[in-house]
């Protein structure tokens, strides 16, 4: 299959990108410098003439403030719809979201697809806004698309704007930064309250690679759970990267200056039978598994 990749340099995109190749696909992505934000529709769509499928891995998370995630994850798809409106031949979009776009969950349950969304971040809400663009697209006849509602994403080059890439780099750095011998060191976070549901960024791309596959008829216009289906404390998750580590290391959670938490939901945990009913798709890699490769990288 010809596939488009939008956000092929990015963390997702990068998995991505390597499991299509790896699958046989051709895999189109945009050359270096090339702006989707300010791209013209004619210049976007003339990647996609030949293409299956698009897959927008592309967006703003990290460092970025609320009009630069509504720009990136909003206007972004707005604008590859309107691209892919120009082909004679539409290709399936695939979209992916995040599982922030619900807000809070309900604790020790899954949350289905069929909850109504109500984010309290501003990355939550631009992502849903994005989704609804794909989604009301598709429902209107104008494009077939799905969205893929990603839980948290773990592994192999997982950003240092995220908690465990944070916590990953600090032990890098400690490992080879020794502070005086005897005595374990210092790491000082936010305070760990949150339990979250973690999938490996290798199993999200071949939740991709079974999205593009799948037939377009039978996934247009729906949103499909993409994650491990459990949640697990950030308290627990942090110790067992340490433990994963081997490192004597102290954590000191410590409320941040002013004394103003993040804004966050206490509990994420996503519901993920329809992926395995709709795509055949299943997480396979296991937490432990996921942390040894994200330190291995780091």
């Amino acid at each position: 299959m010809n596939i488009v990749v939008l956000g092929a340099g990015g963390f997702l995109g990068t998995h991505i990108c390597r499991a299509l190749t790896e699958a046989g696909d051709r895999v189109v992505t945009l050359p270096a410098g090339f702006d989707l934000v300010t791209a013209g529709p004619e210049r976007i769509a003339a990647f996609a003439e030949e293409a299956d499928a698009v897959v927008n891995a592309a967006g703003r998370a990290w460092k970025a403030d609320e009009p630069q995630m509504y720009t990136g994850n909003v206007e972004l798809p707005l604008r590859v719809i309107r691209a892919l409106a120009l082909l004679d031949r539409r290709p399936t979009l695939v979209q992916l979201g995040s599982s922030h776009e619900y807000g809070p969950g309900t604790s020790g349950a899954g949350t289905h697809e069929s909850a109504e969304p109500a984010p309290v971040t501003p990355y939550g809400r631009t992502k849903l806004l994005g989704a609804r663009a794909v989604l009301d697209a598709a429902r209107d006849g104008a494009q077939p698309g799905v969205v893929l509602r990603i839980a948290n994403v773990c592994g192999p080059g997982t950003p240092p704007g995220s908690l465990l890439g944070s916590v990953a780099g600090r032990l890098v750095r400690l490992a080879t930064e020794p502070g005086p011998a005897g005595a374990p060191a210092e790491l000082r976070l936010p305070p760990l309250h949150a339990w979250r549901d973690f999938v490996d960024v290798r199993d999200v791309a071949d939740a991709v690679l079974c999205a593009v596959r799948a037939d377009a008829s039978e996934v247009t216009g729906q949103v499909i759970n993409i994650g491990s289906g459990a949640a697990v404390h950030t308290r627990d998750l942090v110790s067992r990267l340490i433990a994963v580590s081997g490192l004597p290391v102290r954590v000191v959670e410590e409320a941040p200056a002013g004394g103003q938490s993040r804004v966050d939901t206490e509990w994420q945990q996503l519901d993920v039978s329809r992926a395995a009913k709709v795509l055949g798709w299943e997480p396979r890699r296991s937490l432990d598994q996921s942390l040894r490769d994200l330190l291995a990288a780091a």
